[in-house]
């Protein structure tokens, strides 16, 4: 999604108010000096509810204020920076608030969760925002901003191609002709800076593999698409498995076809590693005579982004210690009569747009409420209905490896007994699994424990 199109220069503004109800207003109004069909009042008293709902601070001196609105325009940026520091209670402490990006969209607009995060992933990069900061006046920092928005942000210099690199990306086209690889995934963290990216035959699908995605939708140079896959292992190829399960649930790839893939350890700036993946055999025992991965009402993006949170979770934990947790995705209905509620519903009660797990403010909600005992049960559109749900369904038919404990066991016993996804993050290894039909697949690796 190309944002530059919804920022003018006019909605840039150096901020004076040392407070965040003020520096909304002062953001209101430059859009209203534009727009007067809006309702100013209306606007503030909807911006300052969601704060008092949900934080929109992201991070790193960062607000993304957001609210809908009745008008005939799909969106309306306004930015404002501030040279010392707006006071925000949602913000860390001692990290004040340095940029409010101020969001306004149409109340009918279909993709306001992808566009917010969009938003977020562009302002949770630390060069660019330090860049935005730090421009020496308002039509340096607008430059920046449209830049960024339309996908063209300033990117480091590409780094030289080694003679090894050169190689590599040579015999893996060679390889991708000769075994009938129509697409070509390349795990970008083997570099810590930029590379130069391939040129290839025309019919060859690029795929980029990153754990660290600025754009969401529009990829610059010669990349069909971006996947983004969070791991915490440096080997070669960690997030293959999780990458190639994206790529399919999006379409990118076919079951029965090939992927080539190319990598290297991570940070390593070198590739040396170039693997054929046949996709119908690594997914072969998960799908057990069943062509269907997802289920009907569960959206691919929903499932990635699930899969992303549950990373994070194994990567980061909560509060430097380890979490364990579960995801039910699907079927809602029948999830729910096999469930009941350990706990006080926390998401009962909110919109379901403000409790869509797709809306990147929720992942501070989801990771805090990730060390209830229970599963989170989510709708296939991305709502999260329930934390802390109990598992009823039982499983006599499956033995589980040795090691595994009542969450797997849960996941297993309700992928059986709904049309679901179930996903599990181990509190002990950190290992992601998905469970499908009662079938699992680790899509990560365990942590070597120190």
């Amino acid at each position: 999604m190309r944002l530059d199109k919804f920022i003018t220069r006019s909605r840039v503004v150096d901020l004076a108010n040392l407070e965040m109800e003020g520096a909304l207003e002062e953001l209101l109004n430059l859009t209203i000096d534009r727009f007067p069909d809006l309702d100013r009042d209306v606007l503030l008293k909807g911006l300052l509810r969601r704060e008092n709902t949900m934080t929109t601070y992201l991070g790193l001196g960062v607000a993304l204020p957001h609210v809908r609105a009745k008008m005939s325009r799909r969106y309306v940026l306004a930015v404002g920076r501030s040279h010392h520091g707006i006071q925000y209670d949602g913000a860390k402490e001692n990290e004040p608030v340095r940029l409010v990006i101020m969001l306004i969209a149409g109340e009918k607009t279909r993709d306001y969760l992808q566009v917010l995060a969009s938003l977020a992933r562009l302002l949770r990069e630390q060069d660019f925002i330090d860049s935005l900061v730090r421009a020496p006046d308002l039509d340096a920092l607008y430059e920046l901003l449209f830049a960024g928005l339309g996908g063209i942000a300033p990117k480091p210099a590409p780094s030289v191609q080694s003679t090894v690199n050169r190689i590599i990306f040579l015999q893996a086209e060679k390889i991708a002709r000769g075994t009938g690889c129509r697409t070509v995934m390349i795990f970008g963290d083997a570099f810590s800076g930029s590379f130069e990216a391939p040129r290839w035959a025309p019919f060859i699908k690029t795929v980029l593999v990153t754990r660290n995605l600025a754009e969401a939708e529009d990829h610059p140079g010669r990349y069909s698409d971006t996947i983004q896959v969070r791991s915490f292992s440096n080997q070669r190829l960690a997030q293959l498995r999780s990458a190639v399960l994206v790529a399919l649930t999006r379409g990118l790839i076919k079951f029965s076809g090939r992927v080539c893939c190319v990598g290297g350890i991570a940070g390593s700036n070198q590739f040396d590693t170039v693997v054929v993946v046949d996709v119908e055999k690594e997914f072969q025992t998960l799908l057990t005579g069943h062509a269907d991965l997802l289920p009907d009402d569960v959206k691919p993006e929903v499932l990635e982004r699930v899969i992303s949170v549950a990373t994070e979770l194994a990567v980061e934990g909560r509060e430097g210690r380890p979490v364990g947790c579960l995801f039910v995705l699907g079927d809602s209905e029948k999830v729910e009569r096999t469930t009941k509620p350990l706990v006080l519903n926390p998401f009962y009660g909110y919109k379901d747009e403000e409790r869509n797990i797709l809306n990147p403010f929720m992942d501070e909600t989801i990771k805090e409420f990730s060390s209830i005992d229970g599963a989170f049960i989510i709708r296939g559109d991305g709502v999260v209905e329930a934390a802390g749900a109990l598992i009823q369904a039982a499983d006599r038919n499956h033995a589980l490896p040795g090691g595994l404990g009542s969450r797997h066991a849960a996941a297993s016993a309700i992928s059986l007994a709904a049309d679901c996804i179930a996903i599990v993050v181990s509190s002990s290894t950190g290992q992601v699994t998905l469970f499908r039909r009662g079938v699992m697949m680790p899509l990560s690796e365990k942590k070597v424990m120190d």
